[in-house]
C-alpha cells in the first residue's frame, strides 16, 4: 500500500475534522477562511480539470509550454496525483472506460449489493492504493519528451507545499495571529484538499452510475448536475467519453461548465488557440434518447 497515498487521503480527513471542532467548539471560519476555501479550490481544482484533464491528458486546445507548466502546478496542489501519473493514469481509464482493466470502473467487483458496494469504492477512492499498471508511462510519451512536464512532475511535494503555505501565510498576515495562520491552514489548505479529491472521486463513481445518458460513449458515463457543478464541469461525464478531446464539456446552454468558461476567456485574450469542439454532425451523430437511473443491466452485460 502506497504511503504517500495513505497521507494524501487521511490527512485532509484529520483537516476536515478539526475543522469541525473549531467550528463547533470555537466559532473559527470567517469571511476570510470561505474567501481562501473558494479561492484555492478553484485555484488546485481548475488545474486539475483544464491543466491535468482537458489540455495535459486530451491536448483540447494548444498553448504556450509557460502555461501548460503553471496550469500542471496549480493541479498538483490538489494533492491527487503528480501530474504524468495523473495523465497516464486518465489515458489508460478512456482505453478500458467500464472495461476490466479499466483502473477505476465501478461495475467489475462482483454481484448483488455486496459487489455494487465493492465497485463503488473501488471506483471512488480504492483504486488510489492498488499499484500502478505495469509500464503505466507509455501512455504520456509526450510528456516524458517536455522539460517542463518533467520538472513540474519533479516538484510534485513542493506544489502540495505552496498550495498548504498560501493559504496560512495569507492567513496569518490578514489576522496578524496565530490562529488565522491555524484556520487558513486548515480551511484553505486541508478542507480544500478533501473536498477537490471527493468532487474528483465522484466523476470516476457516480458519474459511471447516476445520470443521463444523451450520447453513444461506448461505456456507462453518465451526466450528473451535482457532480457537474462541483467538480467544475468535469460532472458532465457521457458528454465527455462520446467526445473526449472537446475542451468544453456542458455541451448544452444550461450545463453549467466554468473549465470551460475560463478556457474560452483565456481563448479570447489570446492566451490558449486551437480548442477543440464537437461539430453540430458530430453531436447528431452520437444522439440518444434514454435516461440511466441505473446501470446494473448494462453492467452486466458489460462483464458479459
Amino acid at each position: 500500500m502506497k504511503i504517500r497515498t495513505i497521507i494524501g487521503i487521511t490527512l485532509p480527513m484529520v483537516g476536515v475534522v478539526a475543522a469541525a471542532v473549531l467550528l463547533g467548539g470555537y466559532g473559527m471560519f470567517s469571511w476570510l477562511d470561505f474567501g481562501l476555501l473558494v479561492s484555492m479550490y478553484l485555484v488546485s481544482m481548475l488545474g486539475v480539470t483544464i491543466g491535468f484533464h482537458r489540455l495535459l491528458t486530451h491536448r483540447g486546445f494548444e498553448t504556450t509550454n509557460t502555461m501548460r507548466f503553471i496550469w500542471a502546478a496549480c493541479g498538483s496542489m490538489s494533492v491527487q496525483a503528480p501530474v504524468m501519473q495523473w495523465v497516464a493514469m486518465h489515458r489508460r481509464h478512456h482505453q478500458y472506460s467500464d472495461a476490466p482493466d479499466d483502473p477505476h470502473s465501478p461495475h467489475h467487483s462482483g454481484p448483488g449489493l455486496i459487489g455494487w458496494i465493492k465497485g463503488f469504492y473501488r471506483a471512488h477512492v480504492g483504486w488510489a492504493f492498488e499499484p500502478d499498471p505495469a509500464n503505466l508511462f507509455r501512455y504520456i510519451p509526450d510528456l516524458m519528451k517536455s522539460p517542463s512536464m518533467r520538472l513540474a512532475n519533479k516538484l510534485f511535494a513542493f506544489w502540495i507545499a505552496l498550495g498548504l503555505v498560501i493559504p496560512t501565510v495569507i492567513g496569518g498576515l490578514v489576522t496578524n495571529s496565530w490562529e488565522g495562520a491555524l484556520s487558513g491552514f486548515i480551511w484553505g489548505g486541508l478542507v480544500r484538499i478533501f473536498l477537490g479529491h471527493h468532487a474528483t472521486w465522484s466523476v470516476n463513481s457516480i458519474c459511471h452510475i447516476w445520470g443521463s445518458r444523451p450520447y453513444e460513449s461506448g461505456d456507462l458515463s453518465t451526466n450528473n448536475l451535482v457532480v457537474g457543478i462541483a467538480a467544475l464541469g468535469e460532472g458532465w461525464h457521457n458528454n465527455h467519453h462520446a467526445f473526449p478531446v472537446s475542451a468544453r464539456h456542458g455541451l448544452e446552454w444550461w450545463q453549467f461548465d466554468i473549465s470551460w468558461i475560463v478556457i474560452r476567456t483565456m481563448e479570447m485574450v489570446g492566451l490558449v488557440w486551437k480548442v477543440k469542439l464537437p461539430s453540430t454532425n458530430e453531436l447528431a451523430s452520437r444522439r440518444r434518447d434514454r435516461k440511466v437511473t441505473t446501470t446494473t443491466a448494462d453492467s452486466n452485460q458489460l462483464a458479459g
